[in-house]
């Protein structure tokens, strides 16, 4: 089962960062066609995803699990021009008929937004600003 952190769309939805987002995908599949089922989901979603500008830069099979202890099928990053165009294509009625598939797909999934920062931004400590 996936759960939702409506609280986190919230922080989301009032975050002033109005610059790129890109979203961590962690996916693990059912077992019994969730991978084919998947596969139609970022088929049928892409076009949603170009509508508002995103665009995937990473698609990556995990392997060595070297820390840790959960295993993933599927990590993919997608970067979106901003948090706002994000939320603008989740809220989109013709996706959310979509997104049914990746429910229905993955037995577990992360989604994390995530901002870059700057190497001497990290060393200073302004990353928790």
């Amino acid at each position: 089962m996936i759960k939702s952190n409506p609280d986190q769309f919230k922080a989301l939805k009032n975050n002033p960062n109005d610059g790129p987002v890109v979203m961590l995908n962690l996916l693990k599949f059912k077992p019994d066609g969730g991978f084919e089922t998947y596969l139609r989901y970022m088929q049928e979603s892409n076009k949603y995803v170009e509508e508002v500008g995103g665009k995937m830069i990473f698609l990556g099979k995990p392997n060595e699990l070297l820390y840790g202890d959960e295993t993933w099928d599927l990590m993919m990053l997608v970067q979106y021009p901003s948090r706002a165009k994000f939320l603008e294509m989740a809220n989109n009625p013709d996706y959310i008929k979509v997104h049914e598939l990746r429910e229905k797909a993955a037995e577990k999934a992360v989604l994390y937004a995530t901002d870059q920062i700057r190497f001497r931004d990290l060393v200073s400590q302004n990353f928790q600003k």
